[in-house]
């Protein structure tokens, strides 16, 4: 992205969880030294992040501190509680996040949704990322594309990259075939 996300941005990642859509999100949480919040809804909570299991949609924007926030996953809060309640938490989210010049991450993961409920949230989102894998023969490809943000030129190409130890890696060598 050239220098990062647009303060006060609301970011949606869509991908499966084979993609390291939760590395992106980690890396997301802890870049820079930065402080902030990554509110666990659906998996086991790790140091450092905020148990939000058992949290309705409502009760989590108070829970939103620091430069950046995550939440794992937006995916969750639709299929517990309907579009409805997933739109009206990004819609608060967004708000507040664009007053404090911070940015949220939300994650949402791929065909677990209709058309129709990604479409909305899309819409709502600043930044739009997506994570694809591609197996090739005996090969997996991933790539991540960025579909949307808000005032600004989308890149032009999608760019593959790697999960490492240390989370997901841009490749930085373009293959020609």
């Amino acid at each position: 992205m050239e220098g990062g996300f647009p303060a006060g941005s609301t970011i949606v990642v869509q991908g499966s969880p084979l993609t390291g859509i939760d590395l992106l999100a980690r890396q997301f949480w802890s870049a820079d030294g930065m402080t902030g919040t990554y509110l666990m809804i659906d998996s086991e909570v790790e140091p450092g992040m905020t148990d939000a299991r058992d949290s309705p949609p409502e009760a989590l924007l108070p829970l939103m501190k620091g430069d950046r926030v995550v939440l794992d996953s937006l995916s969750t809060i639709i299929t517990r509680n309907g579009i409805d309640a997933a739109i009206s938490l990004l819609s608060s989210v967004k708000k507040d996040i664009a007053e404090r010049k911070a940015n949220a991450l939300f994650i949402l993961y791929s065909d677990l949704h209709t058309t129709v409920e990604e479409i909305r949230i899309m819409r709502m989102a600043d930044v739009v990322i997506e994570l694809k894998e591609i197996i090739i023969m005996t090969e997996i490809e991933r790539q991540l594309a960025v579909h949307k943000v808000r005032n600004a030129q989308v890149p032009k190409r999608i760019i593959p990259f790697n999960i490492t130890e240390k989370g997901i890696e841009l490749s930085t060598t373009s293959r020609v075939v």
